[in-house]
């Protein structure tokens, strides 16, 4: 009998290790406590507005309006540690970073929303885009930027700078719609903010990206997007930074 109960064991240990895992997806969503988005008027908060708005979900908004100081403040009292906006509360959490808050909020309250199917080609790439808009994109329009205003661009850099980094952008939406492939997802959210930031600071010419500037007209034309406008700027931009006077010639870059 132990001989019997032994190879059953050992059979049913081996059936766990050799049979292909089963990826396990959430589709239910988690109760939702209240959401307050701490933001500034015209910067990166925008995101998390606009999030709540294409998912149709309650949330408070917290600021002063056309005070950035007070805004401020109202975002220190939350977050001493890191006073960044977007800094959000999800009950009694304090989020920050708009990837990361992005991804809370989809994946507990409204999972399989704004994002490709887990096995579709469109996934990987739509969280190449979710990540880059920060990791590499905003990191270098944002240096570029506080460099040339000190000492205005004769050059471009020949390895990769803010220029390159929207050719890349443009030379993806040549061949897709969204940065989430075939549909709108949250890669679309998160890349507005330093694309908007390149092309109005006079960071890149935006006169040589027709493919972002049709992209930025469909997301314009969201009813999200505009309700976004009418409650977190709803006075426009609020401590608009100087463009650049001049943006750096374009020169040809490796392989070129």
């Amino acid at each position: 009998m132990k001989h019997i109960l032994a190879a059953a064991a050992f059979a049913a240990l081996a059936a766990c290790n050799t049979a292909p895992a089963t990826p396990v997806a959430t589709t239910i969503a988690m109760p939702m406590p209240e959401i307050t988005i701490y933001h500034l008027e015209g910067r990166r908060s925008e995101r998390i507005v606009w999030l709540m708005e294409e998912l149709n979900l309650p949330y408070k908004l917290v600021f002063t309006r056309g005070d950035l100081a007070k805004s401020m403040a109202a975002i220190r009292a939350v977050n001493p540690g890191m006073p960044v906006a977007p800094t959000v509360t999800v009950g009694a959490e304090v989020l920050t970073e708009s990837g990361a808050i992005i991804e809370t909020i989809i994946n507990r309250y409204a999972p399989g929303k704004l994002t490709p199917a887990l096995a579709s080609a469109d996934y990987s790439q739509h969280l190449i885009w979710m990540h880059h808009a920060e990791g590499s994109l905003a990191s270098r329009v944002i240096a570029d930027y506080r460099v040339w205003m000190i000492n205005p661009p004769k050059e471009r850099s020949r390895l990769v700078d803010s220029e390159a980094e929207v050719q890349f952008a443009e030379d993806y939406l040549a061949k897709h719609p969204w940065f989430g492939g075939a549909e709108f997802s949250a890669a679309d959210i998160m890349m507005v903010f330093p694309l908007n930031f390149a092309m109005a600071l006079n960071i890149v010419d935006k006169t040589r990206f027709p493919k972002i500037n049709a992209w930025k007209a469909k997301i314009e034309a969201r009813p999200a997007y505009q309700r976004m406008l009418a409650k977190a700027r709803p006075d426009g931009m609020v401590g608009n930074l100087p463009a650049l006077p001049v943006h750096a010639p374009s020169g040809p870059r490796p392989g070129q």
